[in-house]
């Protein structure tokens, strides 16, 4: 998708020098590899040329100085939260990334080919960094809409594209969700879950969530449509989740999201959240019903507060999130995963 803007970023220097450190031969299957480190990193960017697939990424955080770092990748991911180090000392964490093309929307550009990172946060410190190939790392694909993709353009963020930021080492997001798309339409489209079915392995999660664009879709053909998502995706030995839609922004005069526009009620009348706890329920198919969350959320933020969850100050966009909205509704799905059992407590970043 978008390519970082190298000249921006090199004017903002790591408050510790990258330099080189030796890498160690370590065994991968029958040959040999030696993981990527520092050699790839300049300013605030490292990039490591690899081809599609799942890496794991450890780094070392800290310098001389206090130093507070974040990690973002690929297409505008948040990968690891900002982490504050004292003066003097360093911090290991790691984290699991999926690198696949096109590197964003399934039907967007391609990207820049391999891993990309960027350091970033109030004082970023990169003391060191290994990547290698990711061994036994269990996936979550998430098939949805532009308000879960991985938006290539700021302001614009899907809550998909800040959900990596909460997963440790051994997990990783692998987000096919598509600006504009429908149930119609991401079955239809080659590249969409005709894409996602061969690459779903038994035991990975795979949640949907997919209504926004529903405006035209009749009740039977909705319904349909989520069961047969629910039923390829067990074809391939994964567990589907379906995920009712984010609520749009739209108060009724009471301070209520109690309306058709607000709780993705479609033309036709057809209740969107309502046919995915019914299709849920009827499958026996977890269900986070991230309509009741977000409404919830956005209700007792008020008219004026719920405007930063969205883009209503930059776009008087009342759809879609902003960074914050969606890195609050992707804390929103993590505590699903997890109180549900969906992903283990220990996989998960609760700070």
């Amino acid at each position: 998708m978008r390519r970082f803007n190298l000249a921006l970023l090199a004017t903002v220097a790591l408050s510790t020098a990258l330099t080189a450190v030796p890498a160690h031969a370590t065994a991968e299957g029958h040959g040999q590899h030696r993981p990527l480190g520092l050699e790839n990193c300049t300013a605030t960017v490292c990039h490591f040329d690899v081809p599609a697939g799942t890496y794991d990424v450890k780094v070392l955080l800290g310098g001389d100085a206090g130093s507070s770092t974040s990690v973002s990748g690929e297409t505008r991911r948040s990968l690891l939260p900002e982490t504050a180090v004292a003066a003097g000392e360093r911090t290991a964490r790691s984290f699991t990334v999926n690198v696949r093309t096109p590197e964003g929307e399934p039907t967007g550009a391609e990207g820049t080919p391999g891993l990309d990172l960027v350091f970033g946060g109030s004082a970023p410190a990169l003391a060191d960094i290994r990547v290698t190939p990711a061994r036994h790392a269990r996936q979550i694909f998430l098939v949805g809409d532009s308000t879960v993709c991985d938006q290539p353009g700021d302001p614009y963020t899907g809550w998909g594209q800040q959900l990596p930021q909460y997963l440790r080492k051994g997990i990783s997001v692998a987000n096919y969700a598509d600006s504009g798309e429908s149930t119609v339409t991401y079955l239809s489209n080659p590249q969409l879950f005709a894409t996602v079915q061969p690459l779903i392995r038994r035991g990975d999660l795979v949640l949907v969530q997919l209504a926004h664009n529903d405006k035209t879709t009749d009740e039977v053909t909705y319904r349909t449509n989520l069961e047969t998502l629910v039923a390829g995706i067990r074809e391939k030995g994964g567990e589907p989740v379906l995920v009712t839609p984010i609520v749009r922004r739209w108060f009724n005069s009471d301070g209520t999201l109690n309306n058709n526009t607000a709780l993705l009620v479609n033309g036709l009348g057809v209740d969107h959240p309502a046919v995915i706890r019914s299709v849920a329920a009827a499958q026996d198919v977890p269900l986070i019903d991230l309509t009741a969350r977000t409404k919830s959320l956005v209700e007792s933020l008020g008219v004026e507060g719920s405007k930063a969850i969205y883009l209503y100050n930059e776009k008087r966009d009342n759809t879609h999130t902003s960074v914050h909205g969606a890195t609050v509704y992707a804390g929103l799905v993590r505590d699903e995963l997890v109180a549900q059992h969906l992903v283990p407590r220990g996989l998960v970043r609760v700070g």
